[in-house]
């Protein structure tokens, strides 16, 4: 757990890196701190209110206590044993076999369930899902993917600038040979930022697998709950009906939509097979 945790750290670290960088490279402070205070503003924006958009958008509805008492209960007893207060419990009503978790902190917290998923898993390895989608939480793992994505958004928007600047002639290493380098950069940098942005959320559902397994004592059951999730999602073979979704899939417990090749390169999920493993060794 400590190595995700310095994981996290170290990648968070490298785009800040990549950020001075490019700054510097621009060679302007006013745009680098444009490009800082528009992202921090939509983030702020994102940071606040992206659980009421998600839930709209899955249409979740508060999970009926009656009829769901088991699922209830789960959640009741597993935030007894991480000690955190009790998050809302939302249901949505769709075959598609998955949970996820969201709210910007332990005391605005949000996760929810699929009928899928409640008709998949028997109760043990449910309950393994629910310790992970608690994890996220406790691990505030919404306020460290707004920083990534802070970070990111302004590599992005300066890299862009950097482009346009050298293409209509605004940097003074034009007659140096510079304009390819530059433009190289500019390229490059979002690239290499996004591919970090990504590792980050890897490197925290790894994180939440191993601080779920702890919460719930018994990893051998989230590892059978992610094993009927991957066979779930092959076979539903599911694709997003709008960028919204696919912008939130990383959300998921289990990434909802299909994808092969190159995908696992860009996925905000690491190989199931590898989440899989790690948490049998958590058992052994």
């Amino acid at each position: 757990m400590f190595l995700n945790q310095l994981k996290t750290a170290f990648l968070l670290g490298s785009l800040s890196g990549l950020l001075l960088l490019l700054g510097h490279l621009f060679g302007g402070q006013a745009g680098l701190t444009i490009a800082l205070t528009i992202a921090i503003v939509m983030n702020f924006f994102m940071y606040f209110y992206s659980d009421k958009l998600v839930l709209r958008m899955y249409k979740a509805q508060p999970l009926d206590q009656e009829r769901f008492s088991h699922v209830h209960d789960m959640v009741e007893e597993l935030c007894s044993n991480a000690n955190m207060p009790m998050p809302k419990i939302w249901y949505i009503p769709t075959s598609m076999a998955n949970a996820f978790a969201t709210g910007r902190n332990p005391k605005n917290a949000s996760i929810a369930v699929t009928q899928g998923i409640i008709d998949l898993l028997d109760n043990h390895e449910l309950r393994g899902v629910i310790a992970h989608e608690l994890s996220h939480v406790k691990n505030r793992d919404i306020l460290v993917a707004t920083i990534a994505a802070t970070l990111a958004m302004t590599i992005g928007y300066l890299a862009d600038m950097l482009y346009w600047s050298t293409i209509f002639g605004g940097r003074r290493d034009r007659e140096q040979g510079g304009t390819a380098s530059a433009l190289l950069v500019a390229i490059l940098m979002p690239f290499a930022a996004m591919l970090i942005q990504l590792a980050i959320s890897r490197s925290r559902e790894y994180l939440a697998d191993e601080s779920g397994a702890t919460i719930s004592h018994d990893p051998l059951a989230l590892a059978s709950a992610l094993e009927k999730l991957q066979y779930g999602a092959q076979m539903q073979k599911l694709k997003p009906k709008s960028q919204a979704q696919t912008s939130t899939a990383s959300l998921f417990i289990v990434y909802p939509f299909f994808g092969k090749g190159l995908f696992n390169l860009f996925s905000t999920h690491p190989p199931m097979e590898k989440r899989i493993k790690r948490l049998r060794n958590m058992a052994r």
